[in-house]
């Protein structure tokens, strides 16, 4: 009996549909990344894109705990002299809504061309509307 490993023309990906009204961002993120990951899939393979795509919709009304909105402070350099930029939580859900939930699941995937690629399957709306169905995404409840 050998080790099973995927490949990637054998893998056959879902569409899932996530409402975020309410959640808690860090635990939506979590589940959300093992399913844009593929590790919720008995045909797991670390070195292979095994994972489903994921519509997120009502980014806009996610919850973050403990006063995290006011205090949690994202942080991101220019690469120029003086060019720290930084903007808190409660800003960025009002300026991008979606922006706040994408930098979260983007931060539990792999670090290179793999987690880019797993990336690309994530797409998350602020309100309710999006173009997916046509691919008939499955509700799933987390």
């Amino acid at each position: 009996m050998g080790t099973y490993l995927a490949k990637p023309a054998d893998v056959v990906r879902k569409w899932y549909l996530v409402d975020a009204e309410g959640k808690t961002l860090g635990r939506l993120a979590a589940r959300v990344a093992i399913l844009l990951r593929g590790k919720h899939k008995p045909t797991f393979t670390p070195n292979v894109d095994t994972g489903d795509h994921v519509v997120i919709v009502n980014a806009g009304k996610v919850r973050l705990t403990a006063g995290k909105l006011k205090t949690k402070v994202y942080i991101h350099h220019t690469g120029y002299p003086g060019g720290l930029k930084s903007v808190t939580a409660e800003h960025l859900l009002a300026k991008k809504p979606t922006a706040l939930l994408e930098r979260a699941i983007k931060g539990m995937l792999p670090k290179n061309s793999l987690g880019k690629q797993m990336a690309r399957k994530l797409k998350v709306y602020a309100g309710t509307e999006h173009p997916h169905q046509a691919q008939r995404p499955e509700p799933l409840a987390l």
